[in-house]
């Protein structure tokens, strides 16, 4: 794991606290240092803070989504508008944390990343998994058309290009077309935890896949049910 973080106590708590969890952890204190550890040792998950002197978080991850680097990116973040979240995902980063933070929950994101991108378990501990059956290739509904083999997905003839938890989403909205899915179902689904009424996580993550997926003068497919959760659905 890489850790980038200007501030030195939080650099130097979450170390601690990442090191005791089982991780092997290399932390540095700046932008640039990171791009070259990324390059240099191929971490299998990155942690990077927002705002550090020179080179800052989102720039880092804008540098290695541009050059294929598909490695998770969690965002340690203290801006708090949606805006500025939006601009985290948007560089390419695939979860965020706002701080002051509570280290669980920088554990429970970091285990959900992990799972949904490596058998590999924490410390580089193999996981056994049960067969898995071989996946359709397309699935299809409200005009979405998706392979989730090669990770590609379509509305229309328009290829959209999503982020890794925009597309899990999205996935996830698509097979249950016209189910309305509650919050709870699909923070369990997506992030493989609940962080409870008061987070703003998927609400942002729905938000910015509707900018991607709405075109002008076609139907809204994703759908708020006040209270309840999210349905995908071609009205």
């Amino acid at each position: 794991m890489l850790l980038a973080e200007d501030d030195r106590a939080i650099r130097n708590a979450l170390e601690r606290a990442l090191t005791l969890e089982g991780y092997q952890v290399m932390a540095v204190a700046d932008g640039v240092e990171a791009l070259a550890q990324a390059h240099r040792n191929r971490p299998d998950v990155l942690v990077l803070d927002v705002m550090m002197p020179g080179i800052d978080g989102l720039q880092v991850c804008r540098v290695l989504r541009a050059e294929g680097d598909r490695t998770p990116i969690l965002m340690l973040t203290a801006l708090v508008e949606t805006a500025d979240r939006i601009a985290g995902l948007d560089a390419g980063a695939d979860d965020y944390v706002v701080k002051p933070f509570d280290v669980e929950e920088v554990f429970a994101r970091l285990r959900a990343l992990l799972r949904r991108t490596s058998p590999v378990g924490v410390g580089g501990a193999p996981v056994a998994e049960a067969p898995r059956p071989v996946p359709e290739r397309f699935i299809e509904a409200a005009g979405i058309r998706m392979d989730p083999q090669a990770r590609r997905a379509w509305r229309g003839a328009r290829e959209l290009e999503l982020t890794r938890t925009e597309f899990e989403l999205l996935e996830l909205l698509v097979r249950n077309a016209g189910i309305v899915l509650d919050h709870s179902t699909i923070y369990d689904r997506i992030w493989g935890y609940d962080f409870g009424p008061g987070s703003k996580n998927l609400a942002v993550y729905v938000g910015y896949l509707r900018r991607k997926l709405d075109e002008p003068d076609a139907p809204q497919l994703i759908h708020t049910v006040r209270g309840v959760g999210y349905v995908l659905r071609e009205d």
